[in-house]
């Protein structure tokens, strides 16, 4: 059973916004297929009908949790940096700081290449093809190309892949990989 961040025993601390930090860490750990209601309601000490009370459908649950991640995705899109070196640190920070959400919709909710018009799938794709065109340029060279997809799927693949290490081991390393293959 996973342990909650004693913080969010303290008095006065909402119920949903506990169901929130339990869900993370146990889709994160277990995926989201893996982890039910009840895991949920176990983790934070509620019974499995306070769970649904706050999220009912499960999707609900995991739509809360990718919104603080769209909002983001959509802030580091629409700034400028002063250089690549600038952007990718943004968005290595970003990978970093939402992997377990990232896991979620790669993993769990499915691929955006095959989503239907309208889906969180479309949406999806289309942050993700901004970053590749931040990456690429309007215009990109064969080389270009090929450049700026390895370091979308790297920071993705590695993100999800490494969830089980700190942060700072993670950026570090995916900063480093994410530079050498951008200036390759």
């Amino acid at each position: 059973m996973t342990t909650l961040d004693p913080r969010y025993d303290a008095p006065g601390h909402a119920t949903r916004d506990r169901i929130l930090h339990a869900a993370r860490q146990l889709f994160a750990e277990r995926g989201y297929a893996a982890t039910s209601l009840a895991d949920i309601a176990s983790a934070v000490g509620v019974t499995k009908t306070a769970v649904a009370y706050h999220f009912h459908p499960k999707d609900r649950l995991a739509a809360e949790l990718i919104a603080p991640a769209a909002n983001d995705i959509i802030a580091l899109i629409e700034t400028e940096f002063g250089d690549e070196r600038a952007f990718l640190e943004a968005l290595v920070t970003f990978v970093i700081r939402h992997r377990a959400i990232i896991r979620l919709i790669m993993e769990e909710i499915g691929g955006a290449d095959d989503a239907p018009p309208g889906s969180p799938g479309e949406a999806i794709r289309a942050f993700r093809d901004c970053i590749y065109v931040r990456l690429a340029g309007p215009d990109p060279d064969p080389a270009g190309r090929v450049r700026a997809w390895a370091v979308v799927g790297s920071l993705q693949y590695a993100a999800v892949k490494t969830i089980d290490l700190p942060e700072e081991v993670v950026r570090e390393t995916l900063l480093t990989a994410a530079l050498a293959a951008y200036h390759s």
